[in-house]
């Protein structure tokens, strides 16, 4: 298969071609790509649901090769949740796959006439569309076992959930990892565009595929162990995240007054011991489970796990900080193993586990759900969502229209989508980033916890407004960057404290393509990617009033700080000012 062809699949008369990838395009993968494609091809106004919307898929721009951490695979469309643009990235093998066949973007396009759902197999003898039956209404686990089976245990599968079939707005998009476990591309209800779509899966064999071509194999290879070493050397990509996972943050935000409880009614929870990082670290190794797992090939961090029940069987893999917050601290479920179960069952269905555990803790304010009740969530997950009965299904639709069905007044939602698992009062620079990000509520648009409470990149007071702005907007740009580049977000701590770190990334970029990118231009990128995507949502018919946390985080204090959110609209309004 020749390199770098953009792929069409028309779904309303599927019908499959290739494309040159035009010349505005060749610079650019991963999020800047997906974001340009939905910009320029999907009206704003369309319903994300309906024939307008497409789904688009692109690898980083480094994506497919040794670089360590270079495994993403980034998605796009009209988000039905939010109703602006979105991208996601995801770990797994799909990406790489796509990228070693010569994938620059595969988009998905229009609906099935005929209610008939398809599959999708790309090989190195090219793209084919297949109608599917037998992998429809099973779980994604099982789906990826049919399809390990019908193609070969090495195939990358990007597959929709039940929770997409059903088009709920919390269904996210999955993607099989080396072992065959879930990752998720999540936010957003993706999966839901997926499932309009009726398109099951993407199939990628990869088999027989070449290397990716490197313009400059001794620049590439010199500066992809820079960039490994630099990764290693670090003290939260290097070990921590390594030995902990990133559920090392619940004692620290918790020490930090910042770890929402309750339904954000306070920044600490007493219990937080019970399913901390320390806590999950330990039980792991007691039950024989790997405290330390690669989401992708080729992953240093490893910032994932093998979590085993009590029994010593596989429960649950990337049991990820928000969704143990979400569910521990912010729902009251005080025990580890249901956390994990929900977390399995979540993978299982397709749904984004912050989502649908911030949803479970305003459900549990209405009075739908008794507080901390794990037997109880695990019970609706079985036996409402992923039945789809009308409870079901209301809870499926996520945050916002479950406090408006119980008539709450703390929602905590951006843009129609739940806020992640950081307290905007007592951490006001992530506050901005919720509320000026593009994707809604998102705490890797802008992941100003780095430097806010880990002391990476600088130091800016969380309880303090000075700074918060400037702080937000610079790490939103960079991050627009390093999701368009294929590498896992985490890389943002040795690049944010290190120069040396930031150059060798510039190197395997500019070594990969033969171009001399410098670091102006990654600024330039990051602000390109983040300009589009507002244009977009502007069009859609969002306003600076989207722009904004919900009333409660400016009238009810947090404790133990009694913080509150104290910014006014004309220093929200300020943050586009570049």
């Amino acid at each position: 298969m020749e390199m770098d062809k953009i792929w069409r699949v028309n779904l309303s008369d599927l019908s499959v071609k290739s494309e040159p990838v035009p010349a505005a395009w060749a610079g650019l993968g991963g999020r800047a790509l997906t974001s340009t494609i939905v910009a320029a091809e999907v009206p704003p106004t369309c319903h994300p649901l309906g024939p307008n919307n497409k789904l688009v898929f692109c690898p980083g721009l480094l994506t497919g090769t040794v670089a360590a951490d270079s495994g993403r695979l980034s998605a796009g469309a009209k988000s039905p949740l939010t109703g602006g643009i979105k991208e996601s990235n995801v770990g797994g093998t799909a990406g790489q796959m796509l990228a070693k066949l010569g994938v620059k973007a595969l988009i998905i396009e229009g609906h099935p006439t005929d209610g008939k759902w398809h599959g999708l197999y790309l090989n190195q003898e090219g793209l084919r569309i297949e109608e599917e039956t037998e992998t429809l209404g099973k779980g994604n686990y099982e789906s990826v076992q049919i399809l390990n089976e019908r193609v070969n245990k090495r195939v990358g599968v990007v597959v929709c959930g039940p929770a997409g079939e059903m088009k709920m707005l919390t269904a996210n998009i999955s993607v099989k990892d080396p072992d065959s476990h879930i990752r998720s591309i999540g936010r957003g209800g993706l999966g839901a565009v997926m499932g309009s779509k009726k398109l099951k899966f993407i199939a990628v064999d990869a088999s027989g595929a070449t290397g990716m071509p490197i313009a400059d194999p001794e620049k590439f290879k010199a500066a992809g162990k820079a960039w490994a070493d630099a990764l290693m050397a670090h003290g939260v990509s290097g070990s921590a995240l390594k030995t902990y996972g990133t559920n090392i943050l619940i004692n620290i935000l918790n020490e930090a007054g910042g770890l929402p409880t309750h339904n954000f009614t306070a920044g600490q929870c007493k219990e937080h011991d019970a399913f901390s990082g320390e806590t999950m670290h330990d039980t792991i190794v007691k039950r024989g489970g790997n405290p330390s797992h690669a989401c992708h090939p080729g992953c240093v961090i490893q910032c994932s796990q093998i979590y085993n029940d009590a029994e010593g069987k596989y429960l649950a893999s990337g049991l990820e900080y928000e969704t143990v917050w979400a569910l521990g601290a912010d729902s009251g479920i005080a025990n580890l193993d249901q956390i994990a179960e929900a977390d399995h069952i979540m993978d299982d269905l397709g749904v984004d586990s912050i989502e649908t555990s911030v949803m479970f803790a305003v459900a549990m304010e209405g009075g739908a759900i008794p507080w901390g009740d794990g037997a109880e969530v695990l019970r609706v997950l079985k036996e409402e969502i992923a039945k789809g009965t009308p409870f079901g299904r209301l809870l499926g639709a996520g945050t916002e229209a479950v406090g408006k069905a119980y008539g709450l007044t703390r929602v905590p939602v951006v843009k129609h989508q739940a806020i992640p698992a950081y307290d905007p009062r007592s951490v006001k620079g992530i506050g901005i980033t919720y509320a000026t990000s593009t994707m809604g509520a998102d705490h890797t648009s802008g992941y100003t916890i780095a430097t806010n409470i880990l002391g990476v990149g600088g130091h800016v007071d969380p309880l303090k407004k000075d700074g918060q702005i400037d702080l937000s907007r610079n790490l939103q740009i960079a991050t627009a960057s390093v999701d368009s580049t294929g590498m896992c977000i985490f890389v943002a701590f040795p690049v944010l404290d290190s120069a040396e770190c930031f150059q060798s990334l510039l190197d395997l970029i500019n070594a990969r393509y033969g171009i001399a990118l410098t670091g102006d231009d990654v600024v330039g990128l990051g602000k390109y990617v983040l300009t589009t995507e507002h244009k977009f949502n502007l069009a859609a018919g969002m306003t600076n009033k989207d722009d904004r946390l919900p009333e409660f985080f400016e009238y009810e204090p947090v404790a133990p700080h009694n913080a509150v959110w104290d910014f006014t609209p004309e220093e929200i309004d300020s943050y586009w000012n570049f």
